[in-house]
């Protein structure tokens, strides 16, 4: 069975300004490293919109209003707070992103693909229920996670996270329900100031390991092998979200983390190995951050590579 990869154009039509580090060419980045021959066997679907009923079920009403209400107008940028800048055409590209994310979902648990790969911008981690922030305006694992309980009743779904900053958007989302799981490997100190291991969720079913500037391949798997993967074995998902940010990577210009392509291959080959066990191989991965195109680039292409050479079912 295959893997999925979920994209649209009118992801590419955020553009919060000249300069700004979430740009549209991270997308084009990611998109061009997929078009080799490695990648032909990749089943590419377009992402739909996502209703905005399906949005409201993880934010407020009237924060998703807001933001309809007050949107851009041709060649107006909005800050929405000193990091989070939305134009024209951002609205449509997060309402695309969510629907992705959820499209995503549908084609891994209804069997049309093994494992899929959402190629979506604006990211999504670190949106809260009433705010956005940190590029983000939807939570769109979040967003993933109740479409998956809402339209196909799976009960236990695990978001594991190991962008470089940690997604709090997403924990909050998850700290109070037993039945889901967030795990984050990120730099500490570092934006957005959250994610210390003393966080746990109010049923134990948050995990954070973060990890000091500098920390390298080593570090990062050792936290995973020893820490983060056992928990993740525990609770035995139905489903594994996967926020993947690779801005972990030692040429990115936003933290300091010192991982490689290799680093994130690995990881994604033991997280299949745990979809293998608990979740019929179920795998939806999202994009997240990531701000060197060369290494966003290839990070996310041995990413890809690792979720195709996944044994067959």
């Amino acid at each position: 069975m295959t893997v999925a990869l979920v994209t649209h154009p009118l992801c590419l039509n955020h553009d919060p300004g000249l300069g700004h580090p979430e740009c549209p060419d991270r997308l084009r980045a990611v998109i061009r490293a997929l078009e080799g021959r490695d990648f032909a066997a990749l089943l590419r679907e377009e992402a739909p919109e996502a209703p905005l009923a399906a949005i409201m079920r993880v934010h407020e009403p009237s924060y998703v209003e807001r933001l309809l209400a007050e949107a851009p107008k041709p060649g107006q940028l909005i800050a929405l707070d000193p990091d989070t800048v939305i134009g024209e055409g951002s609205l449509p590209a997060a309402l695309r992103a969510a629907g992705g994310a959820m499209f995503a979902v549908d084609l891994v648990v209804e069997g049309h693909a093994r494992a899929a790969f959402a190629a979506i911008r604006p990211p999504g981690h670190h949106a809260e229920r009433a705010a956005a922030m940190g590029f983000c305006l939807f939570n769109n694992a979040a967003i993933a996670a109740a479409h998956a309980r809402d339209r196909h009743g799976l009960r236990r779904i695990a978001i594991v996270d190991f962008d470089v900053h940690h997604g709090n958007g997403t924990e909050n989302f998850v700290k109070n329900d037993p039945d889901l799981f967030y795990a984050s490997t990120h730099q500490w100190p570092c934006y957005p100031g959250t994610g210390a291991a003393e966080e746990r969720g109010r049923f134990g079913n948050v995990v954070n390991f973060p990890l000091p500037p500098g920390a390298d391949g080593e570090e990062f798997r050792l936290a995973w092998e020893a820490v983060v993967l056992p928990r993740l074995e525990s609770f035995a998902p139905e489903l594994l979200i996967v926020s993947a940010g690779f801005d972990a990577h030692f040429a990115d210009p936003l933290a300091e983390l010192r991982l490689r392509e290799s680093d994130f291959a690995w990881l994604t080959d033991r997280l299949v190995e745990i979809a293998d066990r608990h979740a019929k191989g179920r795998v939806v991965s999202l994009l997240e951050g990531g701000y060197n195109l060369e290494a966003l680039a290839a990070s996310a292409a041995q990413h890809v590579r690792a979720l195709m050479r996944a044994s067959p079912l």
